[in-house]
């Protein structure tokens, strides 16, 4: 009898200590530690149950399974992409959008990849803008572009949980042959302001003209004195002769003085 029992023992210990390492095991399977800027969104039984963290954290194996998420803003490079602008002119856009999951379980369950979601509803809002704008408008104000872009995924996206913090145009490429055109414009441009800055020089020395010749008329001292002082400027070579003839003479000049 004793040794029936002994044999029984024996058979029950090692199933015993068996069960107790795996119950063991499988409870300490359940045990995670969540960093600060991540979230788990737990579903037990395929259904939602709760979103926890940060910390160490402990679900039930087998029941719950979870989903990591970074609640840390997100930088997503969207791919470039040819753009048609208003006045069928083809740019090439290169953006970059940040965002940031506010709701991690609403981007979990709402949307089946929300980081490849936001950038595809960004190039799509893109070419929506740009088309709606002739090519000098988009060059001229890439803020109001990056604003209305930003504007239309933010609303789309702040169902799923996820905020748009700011969309950046990093580059906008335009076809060779347009940017010949616009260099020829913008040197046609230097050249009409170079042309207008001469005569409005010129218009003012025909105006200064007319008032110094108007002062010498009205006193022919001075344009004596005038006449002086040019003879003096051009005769700093002793090798030339001038002969000048000057009105009136030198009494008229000596009684002015």
């Amino acid at each position: 009898m004793l040794l029936q029992e002994l044999d029984w023992l024996f058979l029950v210990f090692p199933v015993t200590i068996g069960l107790v390492i795996f119950l063991g095991c499988w409870l300490l399977a359940g045990i995670k530690v969540v960093l600060e800027y991540e979230r788990l969104v737990i579903f037990r039984l395929g259904k939602y149950k709760r979103t926890i963290g940060p910390g160490v954290v402990y679900i039930v194996p087998v029941l719950e399974k979870s989903q990591k998420v970074d609640l840390r803003i997100i930088t997503a490079d969207v791919p470039r992409q040819e753009v048609m602008t208003r006045d069928n002119i083809p740019v090439l856009a290169n953006t970059v959008v940040y965002y940031k999951v506010e709701k991690p379980e609403d981007a979990i369950i709402k949307i089946e990849n929300f980081a490849y979601a936001v950038r595809q509803y960004t190039q799509a809002a893109l070419r929506d803008v740009m088309g709606n704008m002739e090519l000098d408008e988009v060059l001229t104000d890439r803020e109001k572009v990056a604003t209305d872009i930003r504007s239309i995924v933010d609303q789309a996206t702040s169902d799923w949980g996820i905020d748009i913090k700011s969309i950046n145009i990093q580059e906008l490429e335009l076809p060779a042959e347009m940017k010949r055109a616009m260099a020829k414009q913008a040197e046609a441009e230097r050249e009409k302001r170079a042309v207008i800055i001469a005569s409005e020089g010129e218009l003012g020395a025909a105006e200064n003209l007319v008032k110094a010749a108007n002062m010498m008329a009205s006193d022919p001292g001075a344009l004596q004195l005038r006449t002086l002082q040019t003879i003096r400027d051009i005769s700093q070579d002793p090798s030339e002769k001038i002969v000048i003839f000057m009105p009136g003479g030198i009494n008229e000049l000596l009684k002015k003085f």
